[in-house]
């Protein structure tokens, strides 16, 4: 097995792990929310504390990755997360909101750090395996993210304490994590003049922020998904926390099996015309949710949300990264536009949530998929044809 390959593998890891990290704790906010007794309007604004976390880190990532570089910068944002959201669960268990708040500041502005830097990984092992295989690593989140959803629900229905639950699935990942950093590939080398592109010369490039655009509406459509989907169908069907952790396993299900899949579906019809496919799919799936009568109408309409939001952030992230030569700016300012909508936007839905319910506000969602369309050919390679892959690199993750 080649260093690429190995990359490849350890990438893919690290991605499911932190799928897994998020996901421990968005599965179990049913309980979160029972424990403090919170209104929705309580739980956005605790929800928005780890947004304005993430919002702090992203911009402040490029610039800790070009001094310790990005193997210890997601090393950092990984111990950072865990230990943050290990004590979150004591706090919840203290009953005391305003220090679950501020923990969830750490907890997200780590997974922020984290997030980017690992996709930046991913964008070095692309170029050394001469293909694009970036959906494959979004589909090791989404399988981490299974996973935590899917041990959350197990854990909801057995009434295991935050207390146990959340501390041993954070000392778990992060173990596993912290293993696979040893296979990345090594940070590439400044140019042979010494000269780098301007942290922030990639704001000001139209495709840029038209690619930003496509990951923004993406990001939103699956943060709400992670956030809200839950809750939206304890509250909305009177159904039990385990049924509305089952609901979020079904979304992130979906995304996963797209992101296994469309990476064939790239190849053979490109990026413009599967985007624009399933982000109508993804409007559509959102409004069979939101608007269903009953249940098992409404957890369709969340398999087909799931699989039409699966492409957008992997596409716009290798989108971002077509030219080697200005990957990472470029990357670092996508990042920061689809971070902040993932982690920042759903809380926001929360205050909507107070006024017509949690399924109405998520509504909301549909605006900026409906505006990505525009942007979506911004997604077209710069290069007229793909880099053919090496078949001396072996297998990849699927």
């Amino acid at each position: 097995m080649t260093p690429a390959t190995r990359a490849a593998w350890a990438t893919f890891a690290v991605f499911a792990f932190a799928g897994l990290g998020l996901s421990t704790w968005l599965a179990r906010l049913p309980a979160v929310r029972d424990a403090l007794a919170l209104r929705p309007a309580q739980m956005g604004l605790i929800l928005l504390a780890g947004s304005i976390g993430s919002t702090v880190a992203l911009p402040l990532t490029g610039w800790v990755i070009q001094r310790i570089g990005i193997r210890r910068t997601v090393g950092g944002g990984v111990l950072t997360m865990s230990l943050a959201l290990s004590l979150a669960a004591v706090a919840v268990a203290r009953g005391e909101p305003v220090l679950l708040a501020a923990l969830l500041f750490l907890a997200f502005g780590g997974a922020a750090v984290w997030d980017v830097a690992m996709n930046l990984q991913g964008t070095l092992v692309e170029q050394a395996l001469g293909r694009s295989i970036m959906p494959r690593f979004h589909a090791g989140y989404s399988l981490g993210t299974i996973l935590g959803a899917v041990l959350g629900a197990a854990a909801a229905r057995l009434g295991v304490p935050l207390l146990v639950h959340i501390p041993v699935a954070a000392a778990l990942l992060a173990g596993g994590a912290l293993t696979s950093l040893r296979c990345f590939l090594p940070d590439r080398p400044p140019p042979d003049d010494g000269a780098r592109p301007g942290a922030f010369s990639a704001w000001g490039e139209r495709r840029t922020l038209l690619v930003g655009v496509v990951v923004l509406a993406a990001g939103l459509a699956e943060g709400a998904a992670n956030d809200w989907v839950a809750l939206a169908v304890v509250d909305g069907f009177d159904e039990s926390n385990a049924t509305g952790a089952l609901a979020f396993a079904l979304f992130v299900t979906a995304m996963t099996l797209m992101r296994v899949v469309g990476t064939r579906l790239l190849e053979r019809h490109g990026r413009v015309v599967v985007l624009l496919s399933s982000t109508m799919a993804a409007v559509l799936g959102l409004g069979v949710f939101t608007l269903a009568p009953g249940l098992p109408l409404a957890l369709g309409g969340a398999v087909l949300w799931g699989a039409g939001a699966a492409l957008g952030f992997p596409v716009g992230m290798s989108a971002a990264s077509d030219d080697p030569a200005r990957a990472a700016v470029r990357l670092s300012v996508v990042s920061t536009i689809g971070y902040t909508a993932f982690i920042a936007g759903p809380p926001l839905l929360g205050l909507l949530a107070e006024q017509h319910g949690y399924r109405l506000a998520l509504l909301f969602v549909a605006l900026p998929l409906l505006a990505s369309l525009v942007a979506i050919p911004a997604t077209r390679p710069l290069a007229p044809h793909p880099i053919p892959a090496d078949p001396r690199e072996g297998s990849l993750p699927a």
